[in-house]
């Protein structure tokens, strides 16, 4: 019976697969605790602790692009010496430029994250969520004016 040997497409490097199986399954993890921090932001009655959580938001969300940054760009240099040899079947390419791919758009979404999330600093009391602004309402014939 032959023995299969498997390893990695990235240059048969194990650390580039290791390398994008963590930043993955760590961004997700990431991405799930912010969902849960959206959720419970409106009952944040504190406006320190409002601030902490937009600043944690904006510098997770740059250290994330970084990371996704310094992912790619060894990922896509393991592709490129890839031998041709070591893959003689030709199994797997697809998924590595996949991976590669996600790579790339994963800077910019973080990136575009990070933007969205940075407080305006011509506007000092802009850590507020739609959750939390006044409703607006139009005075009626029947209603009085309302701030």
């Amino acid at each position: 019976m032959e023995t299969v040997e498997e390893y990695c497409i990235f240059n048969r490097n194990q650390n580039a697969c290791n390398y994008g199986v963590f930043m993955g399954s760590m961004a997700f993890l990431c991405c799930m605790a912010f969902l849960a921090l959206d959720v419970y932001f409106p009952q944040i009655s504190s406006v320190k602790d409002r601030k902490k959580a937009v600043l944690a938001d904006v510098g997770l969300s740059a250290f994330w692009s970084f990371m996704w940054f310094v992912g790619f760009c060894f990922l896509a240099n393991q592709w490129q010496v890839t031998k041709r040899e070591d893959n003689p079947l030709k199994e797997g390419g697809d998924a590595a430029r996949a991976a590669i791919t996600f790579a790339f758009f994963s800077i910019f979404t973080w990136v575009s994250r990070s933007k969205q999330t940075t407080p305006d600093p011509n506007r000092p009391h802009q850590i507020q969520t739609d959750h939390t602004r006044s409703k607006q309402t139009t005075p009626g014939p029947n209603r009085p004016h309302q701030v």
